[in-house]
């Protein structure tokens, strides 16, 4: 079974900074990719960043510049670095992963098949 946990949310002021970091127990981590989404209340789920398995990434545009992705293949972690986080990154934060394969996309919620319970991210103004 594969589980997924995140950690390192919390509430920060605007230009603030934070570190989320998702653990990753049961599968094959090296060649997954994986990816952060967020959701905020009474928004539909969106894509921030993702990391393929040969360190390739890819971001969404509100975040490009601010927030870096980054993965750990001996500690089996992948890291979501926020930087000048404004109010509107609120959200709850999701740790995902993708198997390999050959039509892998960073971007596309539906292709993620394991998701962790998620991290409260809030950024007061």
């Amino acid at each position: 079974q594969v589980l997924l946990v995140e950690s390192g949310g919390g509430l920060v002021q605007t230009g603030g900074s934070l570190r989320l970091s998702c653990s990753v127990s049961g599968r094959t981590f090296s060649s997954s990719a994986m990816g952060w989404f967020r959701q905020a209340p009474g928004k539909e789920r969106e894509f921030v960043a993702a990391i393929n398995y040969n360190g390739g990434t890819a971001y969404a545009d509100s975040v490009k510049g601010r927030f870096t992705i980054s993965r750990d293949n001996v500690k089996n972690t992948v890291a979501l670095q926020m930087n000048s986080l404004k109010p509107e990154d609120t959200a709850e934060y999701y740790c995902a992963a993708q198997r390999f394969s050959p039509s892998i996309a960073l971007a596309t919620i539906a292709k993620y098949d394991s998701w962790g319970q998620g991290t409260q991210v809030t950024v007061s103004s």
